[in-house]
């Protein structure tokens, strides 16, 4: 066996390496910096000549991750007639301080997206916009888009009216403080008791939510898990990797933002605009996913049907749901990575497939993605009855260069996630643990660990090994600068 090897590793080095390996850019130009140092903070009151509503004194609150400071949405309910619950969420004004063609713009559009590593994140924006001029901060007032819709008693959507607000955050809350709360295992946050109304706000809040989550499944979106572990830091080292619990908060902001995005595509449809959507292809590979449904004695129908495949995964996550999140990972490479494209007025959307809806696109987070200021402009041109403002092959090219943007930062994160679990092994060569193959091909042969949730790569012994068989490993080198994690099997289980 060989002997553990000691690394002294500076994982935000790595990090920066990895980002700028991937394309990305690590800083911001001076010109970037010094445009965005001019900007003054937007104090802009009501002005009903220039179509501003305010809309400040509702009792908007965001959920976001406990880290989070560039907050792009907020969200608000009251009931309607008929059953219905009328939702709010307003997206941050972003292109009120990024101008098509500035600096800073050009910066964001050769990003595509923030790059959440983990250990240290590379925001799309300065800082200076993303947190704070930009954001939609607790307590104070900002511009922001303001998409409606109402949510109909069988979960079911009418789209609403979308415009321009001022509004203001009552209360940053936190996924895993309402989420626990609204399952019913702690008693009221203080965050929400703080603000009187809060919490009944949140209760319709979670009740418009789950009509729509309710009524999505019934359409045969897919309901899946993650493996993308979190890391956990202390005193500047990784202490954990925790795999993100699905709570009723995530859920909330989940669906909104799935109803708020069909609507803001609807807007568009109507004004006869240009538009970049966002898709998951019928997939070409419905026979590995037929296999993957007969070898749990389920058979799926010959075409693609989402519905069908919705029904089996709900199924096979009742009668096994420890193995579910394995389950979910192998459909998910099943069906293929999400793409932008460009869709022209009066022709057929592509869909996606997963989410079983055909009217998608991305436009809730501003600060964070390209693609979302992009429409973010094409809404406020419908609004104003403006002509689009970026050509066809505009588009396109934006739309090609965001999906590999987003390919790209997905393959930064998985990276990095390998280098947190192999600093986690360090000390552990030589020990054996409980693992589940989760790829089985020419490339190779790899397997996820039960405890701690880290995948490595089946060096020996993994010849006839099948995705979804468990098996014990022992752990036999690992290199936490490369992200290597080597092991060698012992036995099936």
């Amino acid at each position: 066996m060989k002997c553990p090897k000691t690394y002294e590793v500076d994982l935000s080095a790595i990090a920066r390496e990895a980002v700028a390996r991937y394309g990305f850019a690590v800083g911001y130009s001076s010109s970037v910096i010094k445009e965005v140092k001019a900007l003054k903070e937007n104090f802009v009151m009501a002005d009903e000549k220039r179509g501003l509503r305010d809309r400040t004194d509702i009792l908007w609150s965001s959920i976001d991750n406990v880290d989070s400071l560039d907050l792009d949405q907020l969200e608000y309910c009251e009931r309607g007639p008929r059953g219905e619950i009328q939702v709010s969420v307003a997206v941050a004004d972003v292109d009120l301080f990024v101008p098509r063609g500035s600096k800073t713009d050009h910066h964001a559009a050769a990003c595509g997206n923030s790059v959440y590593t983990g250990i240290e994140t590379f925001p799309m924006l300065p800082e200076r916009l993303s947190t704070d001029l930009s954001s939609l901060r607790e307590g104070v007032d900002r511009r922001a888009i303001v998409v409606e819709f109402a949510v109909l008693k069988n979960g079911n959507i009418r789209q609403g009216e979308v415009y321009p607000a001022l509004v203001r955050n009552k209360a940053k809350l936190i996924y895993e403080e309402i989420g626990a709360w609204l399952d019913g295992k702690t008693a009221v946050p203080s965050r929400v008791a703080a603000v009187p109304g809060l919490e009944d706000q949140l209760r319709l809040q979670d009740e418009a939510a789950r009509r729509l989550r309710d009524f999505r499944v019934e359409q045969g979106a897919l309901e899946l898990e993650s493996l993308e572990t979190r890391v956990v830091k202390e005193n500047g080292t990784i202490a954990a990797l925790v795999l993100p619990q699905d709570n009723p908060a995530q859920r909330l902001i989940e669906n909104f933002m799935i109803a708020a995005n069909r609507t803001v595509m609807d807007r568009l449809g109507k004004a006869g605009m240009l538009v970049i959507q966002r898709i998951v292809r019928i997939p070409k590979n419905w026979p590995g996913i037929r296999q993957l449904a007969a070898e749990s004695h389920e058979f799926l129908p010959v075409e693609p049907d989402v519905k069908s495949l919705s029904l089996f995964l709900l199924k096979r996550k009742k009668a096994d749901p420890s193995s579910f999140a394995d389950l979910s990972l192998t459909v998910i490479k099943l069906l293929g990575p999400g793409e932008y494209e460009l869709l022209e007025p009066g022709k057929p959307p592509v869909g996606h497939f997963g989410l079983a809806v055909t009217d998608y696109t991305h436009a809730t987070a501003p600060n964070r993605r390209y693609v979302d200021l992009v429409i973010q402009r094409l809404i406020k041109a419908a609004i104003a009855d403006r002509p689009c403002p970026y050509s066809r092959r505009d588009l396109i090219e934006h739309a090609a260069w965001c999906t590999d943007r987003d390919k790209a930062a997905k393959k930064v994160e998985r990276f990095m996630r390998k280098v947190g679990a192999a600093v986690l092994l360090e000390g552990r060569v030589g020990d054996e643990f409980e693992a589940i193959v989760t790829g089985a091909s020419e490339k190779g042969v790899y397997a996820r660990l039960v405890s701690p949730v880290v995948e490595g790569r089946v060096v020996r012994g993994g010849e006839r090994m099948a995705v979804g068989q468990k098996v014990r490993v022992r752990l036999v080198d690992l290199d936490p600068r490369q992200g290597h994690i080597d092991l060698v099997k012992v036995r099936e289980t």
